[in-house]
């Protein structure tokens, strides 16, 4: 069975947010996702307005008026929190949400929000490595009663955790494509997330299977999600036109029949979750409540097993 998951723009305010959270409550979708960003992305790096809610204030809250959905973070970067703060903030919403939290990690990428907080965004390799430590320290902090870690950019001394996180483990999602992050994934996270088209992200779990072959891991013991930008339209020149304009690597528009067929792609490519996110949906809270219904009544049922 294929798991179906959401994923809100942290720009909605709290109100649609709020309402979506208990509308999903319903046992039929996997996790709510939000992204961990502090203002808009911008092409150049310039700054820019926009209410951007803080994410592990809103995984709080959804924890809180849910009782069913899974809620997760997709993804908080390690450059711009600190690996003991998201160990304990993680534990907390766990404990908040009776056990069902994912903690996805990044290694931070949007240049403007680290410009305008004075939040050092390093090179690649050191940005990586500094990534690895992290992620390390999160895990130990999550499952062991101190935690003692000396590496090049932290250094954490009998350090404890409290309270304990529900879930043991708490699972800890890497958001990435790259083949040095893969070795990472592989060796050290429980799921993997990647955005990308079926034929993308087909290419990219291609990657992460050899990285789990090459360091002896079962590749299906590896937990793989991927979003896309989901354009549903029954005009075939509609949807010409969008993919001709929209991220041609991480789009699919068409009909519910070809948002079907391309779905069925990502489950032969041994996809295991499809994260649907509603910034091309509609542009009203109603206009994106009612297309998340479409996909529950005509897009999910073709990706359950049938009851006996």
């Amino acid at each position: 069975m294929t798991l179906f998951s959401l994923w809100p723009s942290p720009e909605r305010p709290w109100t649609e947010l709020q309402a979506l959270a208990e509308f999903v409550d319903d046992g039929t979708w996997h996790c709510l996702w939000y992204a961990d960003h502090f203002m808009p992305n911008t092409d150049d790096g310039s700054v820019a307005d926009g209410d951007v809610h803080e994410i592990w204030a809103v995984l709080s809250a959804f924890a809180a008026v849910t009782k069913h959905i899974r809620v997760g973070s997709l993804v908080s970067p390690t450059t711009v929190r600190h690996p003991a703060l998201l160990a304990n903030t993680a534990a907390t919403v766990d404990c908040i949400s009776a056990g069902r939290l994912t903690l996805g990690l990044g290694a931070g990428w949007q240049v403007n929000e680290h410009t305008a907080y004075g939040i050092p965004l390093l090179d690649n390799r050191p940005r990586v490595d500094r990534f690895e430590e992290a992620l390390s320290i999160i895990r130990n902090l999550l499952t062991e009663d101190r935690t003692t870690f000396h590496g090049e950019h932290f250094e954490i001394v009998d350090a404890p955790c409290q309270p304990r996180p529900v879930q043991r483990p708490l699972p800890i999602m890497v958001g990435t494509g790259g083949p040095r992050m893969s070795r990472i994934t592989a060796t050290k996270a429980d799921e993997w997330n990647t955005w990308g088209n079926p034929s993308v992200a087909a290419a990219k779990a291609t990657v992460i299977d050899e990285a789990c072959e090459k360091y002896d891991r079962d590749p299906r013991s590896l937990h793989r999600s991927v979003q896309a930008l989901f354009f549903p339209t029954d005009d075939p020149s509609a949807a010409e036109a969008i993919v001709a304009k929209a991220p041609s690597d991480r789009t699919i528009a068409g009909s519910v029949q070809e948002i079907v067929d391309a779905i069925g792609l990502y489950v032969d490519a041994g996809f295991d979750e499809v994260i649907v996110p509603d910034f091309t949906l509609g542009s009203s809270a109603s206009a994106r409540r009612d297309t998340y219904e479409m996909f529950k009544n005509e897009v999910l049922p073709h990706f359950r097993r049938p009851s006996r």
